[in-house]
């Protein structure tokens, strides 16, 4: 099977590249820009350091996610069925019209309502009311998608494990659905919280989805397989023009979807210790913004010089590309770390 992935990886690769520069154009006749802000925290307070090295990010096209969405969805409702007839032999652990279901319906509803905070975001609606998607009202949103995901999971595929290397499967019964779901939310944010810097969150997760495919191949599972070989490529083509200086970013659309994605692929493989083994960049990222906010809020002061723990880099001198290019050395071996756990 390896040269079939090897093909749709290729495959993908090569139609997202030929996409990526109209779409780029198409971004900017749609305005669909990053706008120029003067940002605050949670206490309406000015965040200087974050303006300093991001305000002249201006202007770049936002909703770079949206292609790769398309474009994988896309090639694999074309794809799967002629592999299927061409009597190429496809293994999974699950019955498939369930399992791909629940990571479409993932990978688009939180792509959705990436999208929609992200029009929002952009192009400078008033935020009022339950659909101005503050940021508890995108909380509630995220909360309720990852419960119906992690019900789907837990009564359609009947998971309710969590696989610990060296140790075996533990059984969770109906507690995997609060778990699953705390997963999935979590995902989701951190992702979208190391979506900060050109090429960061990207080029961690071109390698996070390596070490899973690995691991979904040594499953058996093919359908996760062809899926992921499928993003990867799209990844990839998409990344050359999110490296520094970046020509287009994900936006919320890509950076939930993909964080919540990754989060239940993970869920249904059982490997949820390598997600946090390989995905601990994102963490890292995340918890040092929730740490920063709750100092903030109750002991009124800061743990960091700012949060995420990127920018506090930044602060310290750091240049943009050094801190991307060592989070990535990072984020191979956290990979390589954490495909040696989930293959015990």
């Amino acid at each position: 099977m390896m040269h079939l992935y090897l093909g749709l990886l290729l495959f993908s690769f090569l139609i997202t590249s030929l996409l990526v520069v109209p779409f780029i154009n198409l971004l900017y006749k749609l305005k669909f820009q990053r706008q120029k802000q003067n940002t605050t925290d949670f206490q309406n307070k000015k965040t200087p350091i974050f303006d300093k090295f991001h305000n002249i990010k201006t202007g770049t096209p936002v909703g770079g996610g949206l292609l790769i969405i398309i474009s994988v969805c896309v090639l694999f409702l074309i794809l799967f069925p002629a592999i299927k007839l061409s009597k190429i032999f496809i293994s999974t652990n699950y019955q498939i019209f369930h399992e791909l279901g629940i990571v479409f319906f993932t990978f688009i509803s939180f792509g959705l309502l990436g999208l929609y905070d992200d029009a929002y975001k952009f192009f400078g609606f008033k935020r009022t009311g339950f659909f101005g998607l503050r940021m508890i009202y995108k909380l509630v949103l995220q909360l309720i998608l990852a419960t119906i995901i992690s019900l789907l999971i837990y009564f359609n595929l009947k998971v309710d494990f969590i696989y610990l290397p060296f140790f075996g499967a533990i059984h969770l019964s109906w507690f995997f659905i609060p778990i699953s779901t705390l997963i999935i939310t979590a995902f989701a944010n951190f992702f979208n919280i190391t979506d900060g810097l050109d090429g960061l969150s990207c080029g961690l997760l071109m390698i996070a989805l390596f070490a899973f495919w690995f691991l979904s191949s040594s499953s058996l599972d093919t359908p996760i397989s062809m899926f992921l070989c499928l993003w990867i490529g799209s990844l990839i083509a998409f990344l050359y023009f999110n490296v520094y200086p970046a020509r287009i970013w994900l936006g919320d659309v890509g950076a939930l979807s993909f964080g919540a994605t990754f989060a239940v692929i993970a869920l249904i493989l059982g490997k949820v210790v390598p997600l946090i083994i390989v995905g601990s960049p994102f963490i890292i990222e995340g918890l040092s913004s929730a740490i920063q906010i709750f100092s903030k809020k109750y002991f009124k002061k800061k743990v960091f010089p700012a949060a995420p723990i990127h920018l506090t880099l930044q602060s310290m001198g750091w240049e943009e590309p050094k801190i991307v290019t060592r989070a990535w050395l990072a984020g191979i071996i956290l990979a390589i770390f954490g495909l040696w756990l989930g293959l015990n």
